[in-house]
């Protein structure tokens, strides 16, 4: 597995690519459960607007040092919070404007060449409190890889991941369950050995 950097800028020119494939007037069909797929996009798009956006909020001390801690505090929030996340979604789907390709391929130009200027030690303020700019990327991939596979199923357009962003996602979504108390079951359904649960999910 690369590093967690080069992970999140493959996955985004993946994301990129996908869009910019994916025609205008299927952005009102259907998207992900309550989401339209515009606004499954939308969300998508916020992988890269928290990251231009929390380069510029330095955070004085790191609270989540590690990705999966991000997701385990952002639990509770996302279990109860169902109706804000929506709205964010569809806020987001509609800042995408009539050329969603575009949109999109803009952001992640601006977010590539804002980058360079910060080391992967950086802090910086999240929702859920201080990280350090590796390891928050490494939570931006896994929206982007994640979500990028929702738009698929919508679609049919196949994002086509590299290996370095779907091991980072597949190892960040192990180790959430490991540190949640699920490990065991997720592995024996990766071995073949149980199926999961109904309602299996890391977040």
């Amino acid at each position: 597995m690369g590093d967690s950097r080069s992970a999140f800028l493959s996955a985004s020119e993946s994301y990129v690519d996908q869009v910019a494939r994916i025609p205008v007037a299927e952005l009102a069909g259907p998207g992900l459960g309550a989401w339209d797929l515009r606004a499954l996009v939308g969300h998508a798009a916020r992988s890269l607007t928290t990251v231009e956006t929390y380069l510029d909020q330095p955070a004085a001390e790191v609270a989540l040092p590690r990705a999966a801690d991000y997701y385990l505090a952002i639990a509770a929030t996302l279990a109860g919070g169902g109706d804000a996340v929506l709205e964010r979604g569809r806020q987001a789907g509609l800042a995408l404007g009539e050329d969603p390709a575009t949109y999109v391929r803009e952001l992640a130009a601006r977010v590539h060449a804002k980058l360079p200027a910060y080391d992967a030690s950086y802090a910086m303020t999240t929702i859920a409190g201080g990280m350090r700019l590796d390891e928050y990327l490494r939570t931006r991939t896994f929206e982007l890889v994640v979500h990028g596979l929702d738009i698929a199923v919508a679609t049919g357009v196949d994002p086509g991941f590299a290996d370095d962003p779907l091991v980072d996602a597949s190892t960040l979504a192990a180790q959430v369950a490991v540190r949640s108390g699920r490990g065991p079951t997720l592995l024996l359904a990766l071995t073949g050995r149980h199926r999961l649960p109904d309602g299996f999910s890391i977040v």
